[in-house]
């Protein structure tokens, strides 16, 4: 072989040599082999002029008391090139490696969530560590998160300090790898899950429905109840045929009822419920114990433009119209009754559908001389609590006179 044949051939290979290093950059993730182990470091081969070492330190987190309880001799590992050159050869980080394979997953998983065409989500799994301002802290894979607190459930949460300790599926929703940011959501997940649900609800769902229910929340204007993985309002008007003041005075979170389908709306994915229509109305058993012609005593509790109620027992009332308080002609229910009047009227119609009573105090008077009248019965009050009896005070010590 000619001396100038043989120089390009070591040249060549010197060339060749010289792009597989090039190919090797910092800040690039690249698979070495383990030439060596000691206690404090490991002997990596990544293909660059020389094996660099990787401090236990950056082999395992938490910190392991020797690099041999990580990795062995001939084992194939990925590292972070954090730099190149210098006596050492570089620096390499097999932690900073493995996080980067974890954000490369993140990013897969959110490019798939991403997609329009996507019909399943993928999700990780985050183990919530604390609360902080503005929502909570989370660990996905060794990589710290954040979710916001409006991302945590689908209705504000007060005190999240219930989460902590919690593993949770979440949504990756905001990655920064270079900035060391990931930003998760809970919500956003519940919420397509709860379309699902919906879907599947209002396909079957009906007006008319009896359904059990489980008590997901109470607010003031009513109860939120779970029907099956989507959750319909009881208006507190609904709750029950006696006044509610509050949710809470009859129903508690979790407690499972039985509700009636009063409307359902696709369109703005709403479903109004109503408990007490799952109930016999106590108004009907109080009306089964009168008659049409029944000659009853009652309290006057309100004078209107139209005529005067009257209770016929407690919580159920009577209406004597205009015409039928007095046998004259009177312009106001205040010439003839006053609230707090004991009265003897006439049954004169009972209408179940409607659910009103007509009374006549004219026709008790005209036909009522000598029947049975169903004396009133006030309500029984509850007696007021003694006061505790006072200890007798002594009378202060005479002073001798001097």
């Amino acid at each position: 072989m000619s001396e100038d044949l043989k120089n390009v051939e070591d040249m060549g290979a010197l060339l060749e040599e010289s792009g597989d290093i090039q190919n090797i950059r910092e800040h690039e993730v690249v698979e070495g082999t383990v030439v060596q182990v000691k206690r404090e470091e490991a002997y990596v081969d990544i293909g660059y002029k020389q094996e660099i070492a990787i401090p236990k330190k950056e082999l395992a987190s938490p910190e392991p008391d020797s690099a041999e309880d990580v990795v062995k001799v001939g084992d194939k590992i990925r590292v972070y090139i954090q730099s190149l050159g210098g006596e050492n050869g570089g620096v390499l980080s097999k932690i900073k490696a493995d996080a980067e394979v974890v954000w490369d997953e993140l990013r897969a998983v959110k490019a798939h969530n991403d997609d329009p065409e996507t019909t399943d989500l993928q999700t990780v799994d985050a183990t919530i560590t604390g609360v902080v301002k503005g929502g909570l802290t989370a660990t996905v894979n060794g990589l710290r998160g954040f979710i916001p607190a409006s991302q945590m459930e689908l209705h504000f949460v007060k005190d999240l300090s219930t989460y902590v300790g919690q593993t949770v599926k979440a949504l990756p929703i905001e990655i920064e790898s270079h900035k060391r940011r990931l930003v998760l959501s809970r919500r956003q997940l519940l919420e397509r899950e709860r379309e699902i649900k919906q879907q599947e609800v209002f396909g079957t769902l009906h007006e008319g429905d009896v359904l059990k229910g489980v008590v997901k929340r109470l607010v003031e204007y009513g109860a939120f109840i779970d029907i099956g993985g989507v959750d319909g309002l009881a208006h507190i008007s609904d709750l029950s045929w006696e006044r509610v003041t509050h949710p809470s005075d009859v129903l508690k979170v979790g407690q499972e009822v039985d509700v009636y389908v009063k409307n359902v709306d696709p369109e703005a994915h709403r479903i109004s419920l109503s408990i007490k229509q799952t109930q016999r109305d106590p108004w009907l058993d109080r009306a089964e114990g009168y008659r049409e012609g029944d000659f009853i005593e009652g309290k006057i509790v309100k004078l209107a433009k139209f005529g005067a109620f009257m209770e016929i027992e407690p919580g159920f009332d009577g209406l004597i119209p205009m015409g039928e308080l007095s046998d004259r002609r009177i312009e106001n229910a205040d010439e003839a009754v006053a609230v707090g009047d004991i009265v003897k009227v006439k049954v004169l119609r009972i209408d179940l559908k409607r659910k009103r009573i007509s009374l006549s105090i004219n026709r008790a008077r005209r036909e009522g001389a000598n029947v049975k009248v169903k004396r009133y019965k006030p309500p029984v009050e509850p007696e007021p609590a003694e006061a505790p009896a006072e200890a007798p005070v002594e009378a202060p010590a005479e002073t001798p006179a001097e």
